[in-house]
């Protein structure tokens, strides 16, 4: 089971270059149920998830370079791009800061994953959060997959626009 939430944030956090990262890039195969291929620096992953926006079923199975790039091909939509950084955060909890390149350069967005829902439903906000978005569908990676052209432009403007 994933219990994560998701933010936009106010300002990057300083001295992020001392922050361990990861070079991310991921395709979606189908948006319902969610099955994703990911290569994650040099490591190829095949993840399931199922329903839920804060809390769902996630799987994941390795794959070799091979069958990451066949089955990349067979993705529908957009190819997202993104750079993890890692950052600690409260407790034990891990920060993902994923800025994203290609065509979501501009997007910014923090992930936090909770061992329970009791961890997940108290956890306050650092000051360079800005806002909470683990409900809005339109930030989830597999909406993003499938956003045509237009309406990704428009998405990224509208976010450029709410930022201080």
């Amino acid at each position: 089971m994933e219990i994560e939430r998701k933010f936009l944030i106010n300002h990057l956090p300083e001295n992020l270059e001392q922050f361990p990262r990861h070079v991310i890039e991921q395709a979606y195969l189908c948006t319902n149920p969610v099955l994703r291929v990911r290569k994650k620096d040099d490591a190829y992953i095949l993840t399931y998830k199922g329903e839920g926006l804060m809390a769902r079923e996630e799987h994941e199975f390795p794959l070799t370079a091979d069958a990451y790039m066949h089955l990349r091909r067979k993705a529908d939509g957009n190819i997202i791009t993104k750079t993890r950084y890692l950052i600690p955060g409260a407790g034990s909890l891990t920060i993902e800061l994923d800025i994203f390149s290609g065509c979501f350069t501009g997007l910014v967005m923090a992930e936090v994953e909770f061992p329970d829902m009791d961890t997940a439903q108290t956890f306050e906000m650092p000051d360079w959060f800005l806002t909470e978005v683990t409900s809005d569908i339109r930030f989830h990676n597999s909406t993003l997959s499938s956003m045509p052209e237009e309406e990704r432009l428009a998405f990224l403007k509208s976010l450029t626009e709410q930022m201080p």
